[in-house]
């Protein structure tokens, strides 16, 4: 059994990236900042960066907020660089709407791009021995030794395990429970939206088991699916699902699963899951103390 603790001592600081300026105005909104070709000592590409600051950001200076990591950045904020030229998850509109109505706390969102054709190895646990990949570990690094502590360099971040998340959709998702559960130490929330439960043979199901036990303060997860989808990626998700009950996540507490009505799998489709799981995950706090 593997969990990475979190020990900043590990972190290779000498490695993190200077003068990595963010360019707003290449962005559609003034609160998104963009950090371009972010290198990494553990993968071979760089990748770029997009930041959203919560409404009031600027203004309050002495504030810390939570954050939030999300897959595959190009398509949550951009419609210019959405894989679908168009669609993205609107991740700025509904975080706004959710943060001014009081129901979620202001939080940072992370979107990390991916790279493209290497998207399939960075995103996968396990090498399949017909579609390759498996380099989900060292994209963990990248992440977990290298991002993370660079955008708390740059941003107000609270960088306890409790304030910090991670998600993403399809192979994002999967990534985002893996790294979820090998860094638990790290990652207090979680966010698996359609996850690729398939990948290898659905090799993600022995390691919830293998690891869950391993894991004393199981993260609050989001997890959901569209049933629309397609009937094995809906069997597959809610064998997920009943395999983290199995684990000890509580329904209602520590976990949350939903089949969404008339939900397929694109960028429209998660979008209207961004309010409800930023709700269940950053929940206000007024909301938290009474348990909503």
């Amino acid at each position: 059994m593997h969990l990475e603790p979190h020990t900043p001592d590990d972190t290779p600081w000498a490695h993190l990236p200077k003068g990595l300026l963010a360019a707003p105005d290449s962005t559609p909104h003034p609160r998104l900042r963009l950090h371009r070709a972010f290198p990494s000592v553990y993968l071979p590409d760089k990748r770029d960066l997009i930041v959203y600051l919560p409404p009031g950001y600027d203004h309050h200076p002495d504030s810390t907020y939570p954050v939030l990591y999300l897959q595959d950045g190009q398509n949550l904020f951009d419609p210019r660089t959405s894989f679908i030229p168009g669609q993205t998850w609107e991740v700025r509109e509904q975080a706004d709407a959710a943060i001014r109505a009081g129901d979620v706390e202001p939080l940072i969102i992370v979107g990390i791009y991916n790279t493209g054709d290497r998207r399939l190895a960075e995103y996968t646990h396990e090498r399949d021995w017909q579609r390759g990949g498996g380099e989900a570990a060292q994209y963990g690094l990248t992440l977990t030794r290298e991002i993370l502590p660079w955008i708390a360099t740059q941003y107000r971040v609270r960088t306890d395990r409790d304030s910090t998340g991670l998600g993403g959709s399809s192979l994002g998702g999967l990534v985002s429970l893996y790294l979820g559960l090998r860094y638990a130490t790290w990652f207090g929330k979680l966010a698996v939206l359609s996850p690729s439960v398939w990948w290898n043979h659905k090799s993600i199901l022995g390691y919830v088991n293998e690891h869950a036990p391993g894991i004393w303060d199981r993260p609050r997860l989001w997890l959901d699916v569209g049933d629309k989808e397609g009937r094995r990626s809906v069997h597959d998700v809610e064998t997920l699902n009943r395999r983290l009950k199995a684990n000890h996540w509580r329904p209602g507490e520590t976990l949350h699963f939903e089949k969404v009505h008339g939900a397929t799998h694109d960028e429209p489709s998660w979008a209207r899951r961004v309010r409800p799981l930023l709700r269940f995950l950053f929940p206000a706090q007024e909301m938290s103390d009474r348990g909503i």
